[in-house]
């Protein structure tokens, strides 16, 4: 393609072609081919795919500054019922100003947007090298960038993350982690419960424990309270007329940065056992409630079979680290100043409600990282998923002047 290639409209209409292929995490092979081969189009160097699926490819800089890396993930959470959708999700129709489907702001529109912005340091090229890197299995975890930091593969100095940011800069989030607590009885027939030990009983005692546990953790002067929710509670076996032996509780707990799985694992774990256990003992009634005789507790991680669309099959951990930049990174400053002067509008420097590949760039790898994209994130994972065109435009014109910004700030 020649430089005249390289416009909104044509980025927008890459796009389009990658919200018709639907991509569930672990199938986003057909979406992985098609970022390549427009890759290779606009005169991206090295494209390629590694071991668990990413996209990669470069734009070769003069060496005078560190790597920049921009990325965004390939796949994207399921439609659900088609009809409920206004627009077709796999359509990616253009309507009343904005591009509509699943996956327009989460995360193949800014997906789009940061390849072409890249591209233009195929024909000039900047003080440093431009890395172009999407990855898979962002939403189940961020198995992608995980390995792709793992291998060392790429080496950025920086990373720019292109999810949804209305157009501000964010500098962090808080992580995920999935744990289960599991009550083991004795499964029975419904009709003799005197024969069971009814794990079902001991429900009331550890809701009422993790209550306790999120009333207690800490919160953060920017990104918030770390919180914990019960989420579901599954029964095994799930047959109605029978007692069930094992009961489970799934927690969605967001962590702070600097939470790590086992560190997790250990506070949840001690929390309970030193609430529930307390009772069962004898020694007086625990915050937690009582526990019934006879029941045993467990708490471990959700775990996942994650296969990925090279063939790759791993039994997954399901964490997402946080991150958070110190207030005075100058990656963050050098990014907001630029889109300052090339939008006229002062951009905020704030967190993620979500969590993002950020988590294993610069929660784990310590890597300066910054979120910059159009998109609204409350649009993300709904049925009216859309990104509004006019200020997709203004951040795709203000992209390769953030590259340049954050390539001087790693140098200076």
């Amino acid at each position: 393609m020649s430089d005249h290639d390289l416009t909104f409209e044509n980025a927008i209409a890459f796009a389009q072609d990658l919200i018709r292929i639907p991509s569930p995490p672990g199938s986003e092979g057909d979406a992985a081919a098609r970022v390549m081969r427009e890759m290779i189009a606009l005169g991206f160097h090295d494209v390629r795919t590694d071991e668990v699926g990413n996209v990669i490819g470069v734009a070769p800089g003069r060496g005078e500054r560190p790597p920049v890396m921009l990325s965004s993930h390939l796949d994207v959470v399921d439609a659900g019922e088609h009809d409920a959708w206004e627009h077709g999700p796999f359509a990616a129709d253009i309507a009343d100003g904005f591009l509509h489907g699943r996956g327009a702001m989460d995360v193949k529109g800014p997906l789009a947007l940061q390849t072409y912005a890249a591209a233009r340091f195929t024909r000039q090229p900047s003080a440093g090298d431009v890395i172009v890197a999407h990855t898979v299995l962002e939403e189940r975890g961020g198995w992608g960038m995980a390995h792709l930091m793992a291998t060392g593969a790429v080496r950025p100095g920086a990373v720019i993350i292109g999810e949804a940011t209305s157009g501000d800069v964010c500098i962090g989030h808080r992580g995920r982690a999935e744990l289960i607590i599991e009550l083991r009885g004795v499964a029975g027939h419904a009709s003799a419960p005197d024969r069971a030990r009814n794990p079902l009983l001991g429900l009331p005692a550890v809701i009422a424990a993790l209550e306790t546990f999120s009333a207690e953790l800490e919160s953060d002067p920017v990104l918030g309270p770390s919180t914990a929710a019960p989420t579901m509670v599954e029964t095994l076996p799930r047959s109605r007329n029978v007692i069930p032996d094992v009961v489970r509780v799934v927690l969605d707990w967001r962590v702070l940065p600097g939470m790590l799985p086992n560190a997790a694992l250990d506070r949840l774990r001690r929390h309970l056992h030193g609430l529930l256990e307390l009772t069962a003992e004898g020694e007086g009634p625990a915050r937690g409630g009582v526990l019934p005789d006879g029941l045993e507790l467990d708490v471990r991680f959700g775990t996942e079979l994650q296969l990925t669309w090279t063939g790759r099959r791993d039994e997954r951990r399901l964490f997402t680290p946080g991150f958070l930049l110190d207030a005075a990174d100058a990656v963050a400053h050098a990014a907001a100043r630029s889109i300052t002067v090339s939008t006229g509008r002062a951009p905020q420097l704030r967190p993620w409600t979500f969590a993002t590949d950020g988590g294993h760039t610069c929660g784990v790898h310590g890597i300066p990282t910054i979120g910059f994209a159009p998109g609204e994130e409350r649009h993300a994972h709904t049925n009216i998923e859309r990104l509004d065109l006019a200020s997709a435009r203004v951040a795709f014109e203000a992209y390769p002047d953030v590259i340049r910004a954050v390539q001087d700030a790693l140098g200076r």
